[in-house]
């Protein structure tokens, strides 16, 4: 356990109920850390839980934020967190609050396999109010659906804990540097983050460990899933195939095993806790060699001396060495043996499913030319219809051009006639002002002549004379 991180002595006593919120009501969960092979923590976390069931549920992702409770503290957990999430993911996911944070440590809760969850103290109080309100009912990412609740943390309090076996000097104790930069661990200068093994690194160093597993004891926080049947998801009595991977339970439960062995043909099958190999055809085991637990070395299967019951000793004087030597000659045969078998299985297997694909591709052909033809069949009408309308308004259109040119035609030549009859007007008028115009031209003439005639009366000049009307 960190030293580092004792919330027993660093925080204070649960707040009683008059200090907290009416909207906010207490609750304690059970939590354990560490490595299960070596040594598990237990301890028990009390939280600030809005009493909104909105708020917390995973079906309504973006409820209204609910009131910040009355006596938090700069302490959060982050509940949830999937599996597959690792110190990097989370580091990153906390993005710019990364530099207000003291203390982070990864704990399991329990009755949850698939989910860890993080508590999180901050340098002050607004920080942890901000990472509360940016955070809380928020997807880890846009392809996620698990949503991250975040809850204020009154107290968490160690109820102890128990050894599975003898800790190693790096699993016991808590080392005064971060085992990958070598610098001193030291929450002013940067965060630490303990992982669900207890050992604690720099949040800058784990962050750039893009693996699941602890850097220092490789523990994996994402435990490898438990085989089940495909159809029936039972454990019991699982049996592997060795072509496909199909995994189904034995004759002696539902028997899924078997019918997928007379669907496939698939007819080798590895039984999953004896590890040995089934042929369905020969109905017998034709397994020789198995694979050792202790060194990973391919061994031979022991089996049983026909003639142990009648008191047989050859069995026991074989020479070690000779046994060895016998096994090591064997091997490279039975080895080349099952290869060239479970290549022919594959080969077998690779036309088999070929002629699968091209079934499946006929009938998708012939799915997709039959789905064409129907959506041709319906939209024909509809097709017909449209060209059926367009050819009535072209035919009104041709027949409306073909007045406006025959109109055309028509205003053309009484257009030219006008400009005639205008033309004709023009000239008699013209005619007319000319005329006009010598009438005015005599007028002015005579009268002048008048007014000559006029003056020369008061004289002798016309005296007894004549006038004569000149020509024009």
């Amino acid at each position: 356990m960190s030293s580092s991180w004792s919330y027993g002595s660093a925080i204070e006593a649960p707040c009683s109920e008059e200090e907290l919120s009416e909207s906010f009501s207490t609750s304690s969960l059970n939590f354990s850390s560490g490595n299960p092979r070596i040594e598990e923590t237990r301890g028990l976390m009390h939280l600030f839980r809005y009493d909104s069931n909105s708020s917390l549920s995973s079906s309504n992702p973006s409820p209204p934020p609910p009131p910040l409770p009355v006596g938090r503290k700069p302490l959060v957990c982050v509940l949830g967190v999937p599996n597959h999430m690792t110190y990097a993911d989370f580091c990153q996911f906390s993005g710019s609050f990364i530099h207000h944070i003291l203390e982070m440590r990864i704990v399991r809760m329990d009755g949850v396999e698939d989910q860890y969850s993080v508590l999180i103290r901050f340098d002050d109080q607004d920080s942890t109010d901000s990472f509360y309100k940016h955070y809380n009912a928020r997807h880890f990412s846009s392809l996620e659906v698990e949503v991250c609740r975040v809850l204020f943390t009154i107290d968490v309090q160690y109820t102890g804990s128990i050894e599975h076996a003898q800790p190693s000097n790096s699993s016991s104790n808590e080392q005064p540097t971060c085992p990958v930069c070598l610098e001193r661990l030291d929450q002013d200068t940067s965060g630490i983050l303990t992982t669900i093994c207890n050992h604690s690194f720099h949040c800058s160093c784990i962050s750039k460990w893009a693996d699941s597993s602890c850097p220092v004891c490789r523990y994996c926080q994402q435990q490898a899933e438990k085989s089940i049947c495909f159809v029936c998801q039972t454990t019991e009595n699982l049996w592997i195939c060795v072509i496909c991977g199909f995994v189904g339970c034995g004759r002696y439960k539902e028997g899924h095993a078997i019918i997928h062995w007379k669907e496939t043909q698939h007819c080798y099958s590895l039984e999953v806790e004896t590890k040995r190999v089934w042929d369905y055809v020969g109905d017998n085991y034709v397994h020789r060699l198995i694979q050792s637990k202790t060194d990973g070395k391919l061994v031979e299967l022991n089996s049983h001396c026909v003639h142990a019951d009648n008191g047989c000793g050859s069995c026991s004087c074989e020479d070690n060495s000779m046994s060895e030597a016998i096994l090591n000659s064997k091997v490279e045969a039975i080895v080349n043996e099952y290869n060239e078998l479970l290549a022919s299985q594959l080969e077998s297997q690779k036309l088999y499913f070929e002629s699968l694909l091209q079934e499946v591709k006929e009938e998708t052909e012939q799915e997709i030319s039959i789905a064409v033809q129907k959506a041709l069949s319906l939209k024909k009408p509809k097709i017909q219809a449209k060209i059926d309308r367009v050819n009535k308004e072209k035919k009104f259109l041709d027949d409306l051009n073909e007045n406006l040119v025959k109109n055309e035609e028509i205003w053309k030549a009484k257009l030219l006639e006008i400009e005639e009859r205008e033309r004709k007007a023009l000239k008699l008028t013209d005619g007319r002002v000319v005329g006009l115009e010598e009438q005015l031209r005599d007028l002015m003439a005579c009268l002048e002549g008048a007014k000559n005639v006029e003056k020369l009366q008061g004289t002798n000049e016309i005296k007894d004379g004549i006038v004569f009307d000149t020509p024009r």
